[in-house]
């Protein structure tokens, strides 16, 4: 576990070290021109795969949590961020039903392999509340194929569709689901403008065009009547 970690520190120091400012203004720009309508601003939300906390500390709620096995995603969250320092395929280290929201960017295709993204999205959804909702953002390999394999530590080969799949196994219904929504960018060291996201996200017509990243969004049923 030690060597694990120790090579999440280098990975993370490698890929946003040089971006850090830059994938701050990106994030605060999705949180507050798109991911803000899914969410509530008395939420309670988990960002599953916190990283740097890009998501999590921009995004408004009432109570946040960071979960990330790398110890030192800890020193970017802003206060009052409960942070999770495990491993997410284990029992998630809260109550069940103690989250409105999920959220998850660029994470799960960095898990080993698929029965650990079975157990996580499992412990998504006992998190949840009834009608919670989990939200995943990543690289669609439909789109990315060969970049997809550019990182290291890419194991798992997702879709839009693929995710939609083990969702609904694990009692989700699918709310949303968008194959191509932005592009496959920050990852490569490529930083366009800010207000061409802006922009972009406000023309949805162009995201078959560009997009390479797929959105997807569950809600955790409420459970029937017996």
């Amino acid at each position: 576990m030690g060597d694990r970690i120790q090579m999440l520190r280098d990975e993370y120091r490698i890929r946003f070290a040089k971006m850090t400012t830059y994938r701050n203004a990106v994030w605060k720009i999705l949180c507050d021109y798109y991911f803000s309508r899914f969410i509530p601003t008395d939420a309670q939300v988990l960002d599953l795969g916190s990283g740097w906390g890009e998501f999590i500390n921009h995004i408004q709620a009432a109570q946040k949590y960071a979960m990330d096995l790398n110890p030192d995603s800890a020193k970017y969250l802003n206060a009052g961020i409960q942070f999770l320092q495990q491993d997410c395929s284990q029992p998630w280290e809260l109550p069940a039903q103690t989250v409105d929201i999920v959220f998850t960017s660029n994470f799960i295709e960095h898990l080993s392999d698929k029965g650990q993204v079975e157990r996580a999205i499992a412990e998504a959804y006992r998190c949840l509340k009834p009608n919670g909702r989990l939200i995943a953002m990543g690289p669609n390999i439909k789109y990315a194929p060969g970049a997809y394999w550019d990182f290291w530590d890419h194991f798992i080969p997702i879709t839009e569709l693929s995710l939609c799949e083990l969702l609904k196994m694990q009692r989700f219904d699918i709310q949303m689901s968008i194959g191509r929504f932005v592009p496959y960018s920050m990852s490569t060291g490529i930083a366009p403008p800010l207000f061409m996201l802006k922009w972009y996200l406000n023309l949805p017509l162009l995201w078959p065009l560009f997009g390479k990243q797929f959105l997807v969004v569950g809600r955790k049923s409420r459970p029937s009547a017996s």
